[in-house]
C-alpha cells in the first residue's frame, strides 16, 4: 500500500499554499536514541510544510539542511504568493529574497508565538508529532524503507477518514488499469 501512496505523489507532487495561504515549514530528525536516552545518534532528516487551514502537507527526506538544499524544495512544494512561517534557522533567511513570498519567523528560544507578529509553528509541530506517532505504531518499520513511510503519511492526511478505503481502491485502479 505504501507503494501505491508513493506512486500517487510521484504522479501528483505535493504542492501546497497559494496566494495569501499561510504555510508553516520546518525540519525534523526521525531517529532512535541510544538506549532510549540522550542525544539522537542515528536517523533521517525530513523537511516539510503544512497549510494552516487545510492541513495539506509535504514531506521530503533531506541529507543537508542548508540553504542550497531547502530553498529549491520551498520553491518546488510551495505555490507562489503563499505566506511562509518558520523558525529562525539560518537556511530560511533568504526565502523572501529568493521566492518573493512573505516570510515571518519565531525565535523558539524566546517564545512559541512571536508577540509582535503572531508567527508560530504549532501546525507543523503537530504534523511532526502525528507523523512520528504513525511511524512508532508501525511495528515492522525498517530504516531502509523509511522514505516510503513519508508518502503514506501524506496520503493518509489527504485521503484518510471515512472515504479512505474507496480512495485507496481508486488509486490502485489508477495505477493498475484493467
Amino acid at each position: 500500500m505504501r507503494d501505491i501512496c508513493a506512486q500517487y505523489f510521484i504522479d501528483h507532487p505535493a504542492i501546497i499554499g497559494g496566494p495569501g495561504v499561510e504555510v508553516e515549514i520546518d525540519e525534523s530528525k526521525f531517529g532512535k536514541r541510544k538506549f532510549h536516552r540522550a542525544r539522537v545518534v542515528e536517523g533521517h532528516w525530513v523537511f516539510g510544510g503544512t497549510e494552516r487551514t487545510t492541513g495539506e502537507c509535504f514531506l521530503v527526506e533531506v541529507e543537508h539542511r542548508d540553504t542550497a538544499t531547502l530553498l529549491p524544495l520551498i520553491q518546488h512544494h510551495i505555490r507562489p504568493g503563499s505566506i511562509v512561517y518558520s523558525d529562525e534557522w539560518k537556511a530560511y533567511s533568504r526565502i523572501t529574497q529568493t521566492t518573493g513570498m512573505p516570510h515571518a519567523t519565531v525565535n523558539h528560544s524566546l517564545n512559541f508565538v512571536d508577540p509582535n507578529t503572531g508567527a508560530h509553528m504549532q501546525g507543523v509541530e503537530a504534523m511532526w508529532s502525528s507523523c512520528k506517532r504513525m511511524m512508532r505504531e508501525e511495528k515492522t518499520m525498517h530504516s531502509n524503507l523509511f522514505e516510503s513511510y513519508l508518502p503514506e503519511f501524506m496520503w493518509r492526511r489527504r485521503f484518510g477518514g471515512a472515504e479512505s478505503f474507496s480512495n485507496i481502491v481508486m488509486h490502485i485502479a489508477e495505477q493498475y488499469p484493467v
